[in-house]
Parts: C-alpha cells; structure tokens; sequence
C-alpha cells in the first residue's frame, strides 16, 4: 500500500510558538519532524522549506504574521512536509558492509579483525570495489570511519589551498574542518579557511576547487567579478565543480 494513501490523522503541534528562531515538532507519518521559524522583514509570505541535510523544516514568516496563522499554515502543509521527506535519500551509516564514496570513488567498509584502531584504505576483493578496511571490535567502526574520512579531508585540503595560496601570492591561516549544512566553506578576513569533511566523498576536483574558491578570498571577500577572475585563475574548470555540486551536492549529508 502506498504510503501517502494512509489516512493522515489532523497533525498535532507539539510545541505552539512562532518567536523568530524557535523551532517546535509536528507529527507526521514518517515521525517528528522540527519546524524552525524564521520572521523576515523581506518576506511577503509563508513559506517552507525541507532541508535535505538535516531532514527538518523551516518556516519562513513575514514580520508581522500572527502565530495562529503561521500554526495553521503548517498544519495545511504536512502532506507537502511528507512528500518531500519521503524523496529524501536514505540515510547510509558508516559501518561495516555499506559502500560510501571516497574521493568519488565507491568504497565498501570492511570490518578486520586485531590491530585495534586502524583504519586504511586496501584493495576490493575478488574484483570488487576497494575496501575502507576498519579494525577493531564492530562497535567502534563508525566512530573511527568518520574520523578517517575527516583525516583525509583535512589532508587534502590542506595540500590543495597550500597550493592555490602559492599560485595566487596569497597566505591562508589555519584550516578549520567542519560538518556544515548551509556552507561548503569559509573564509575570514584573518585568513583563516574552513571546509565540510563530507567533500572528501565528492569527486577530487570538487574539493580542488572549493580551496581555490575560499582561497581567492584572500584577493577578493566578495564575489564580484575580480573575485571570479582570481577563482578561474586557480581553477579554470569551476563551472564543472559548481554543476557537481549543484546536482549531487546535498546528497553527500546522508553519509554518517
């Protein structure tokens, strides 16, 4: 039976507030869900929105918009909420016997016996695709995966702005490596450069040019046309990476 022919019960408001930046759960089929309310002078309606890599929702308000409204808004929408959740990939766990991405590339996560903590990548067996190959006791795989792939994401971003910084007469600070949801990278006016681990499962090229876009920051901290100029200098194909992440980009919150 499909799913969204189920009898939806009048969805229950768990929390009743519509403050700017307080959030609250509403109950669908697929569970709880989190609404955070977001009032904006600039907004001329309600409006939602399912983030796919935190799987909640948020509810935008013009300023003035009165809390029953904005209650009832939500409750007219949960179908739409469900549609949307519904589509969302499944979430892939960092343990043993699933296949995550690395550097693009299909990795399976194999779990090894002794040599406890150890976690290196090693050749597919019987033709099959290479192995992160996790030793240890099954429990602590996941932990030690996430922190292996965030290992090899600091390593090659710090490799690739060392790199553009020197093509560009620039100096970076330190780098920073982050889960973010709303930003693949930054940059601050001190230099410094912060990156998402998860651009470690994309295509190489891709986290190639996310350190030549914060790294053409240091000329520019902006992104007019100069600013671009400087990014194709670094990165001629960067149209390519963009299109990737555009397409593929919010796919790689389901790992983990």
């Amino acid at each position: 039976m499909s799913l969204f022919r189920v009898l939806r019960p009048r969805p229950l408001l768990v929390q009743d507030t519509a403050a700017d930046g307080a959030s609250f759960l509403i109950n669908t089929r697929l569970g709880k869900v989190a609404v955070t309310v977001r009032r904006s002078s600039q907004a001329r309606r309600m409006t939602l929105r399912v983030r796919s890599a935190t799987r909640d929702v948020t509810l935008t308000l013009p300023s003035r918009t009165a809390e029953a409204a904005a209650r009832d808004f939500v409750e007219r929408h949960v179908g739409w909420i469900e549609q949307r959740l519904a589509r969302l990939p499944e979430r892939v766990p960092l343990a043993p016997g699933e296949i995550v991405p690395l550097r693009g590339v299909a990795h399976r996560i194999s779990l090894r016996p002794g040599m406890r903590g150890l976690v290196r990548i090693e050749p597919g067996q019987r033709g099959r695709e290479p192995e992160i190959a996790v030793y240890g006791l099954p429990e602590h795989a996941p932990r030690r995966v996430a922190d292996f792939l965030k290992r090899e994401a600091r390593q090659a971003f710090v490799e690739a702005a060392g790199r553009h910084a020197a093509a560009l007469g620039v100096t970076i600070g330190k780098i920073v490596i982050k889960d973010t949801t709303s930003r693949w990278g930054s940059c601050s006016a001190a230099g410094d450069l912060a990156f998402s681990w998860r651009l470690i499962l994309a295509p190489t090229y891709v986290l190639d040019y996310l350190a030549a876009h914060e790294v053409a920051h240091r000329r520019e901290m902006n992104h007019g046309p100069r600013y671009w100029a400087n990014v194709e200098r670094l990165f001629p194909d960067y149209e390519r990476a963009e299109a990737w992440l555009r397409a593929h980009g919010a796919a790689l919150h389901r790992y983990g």
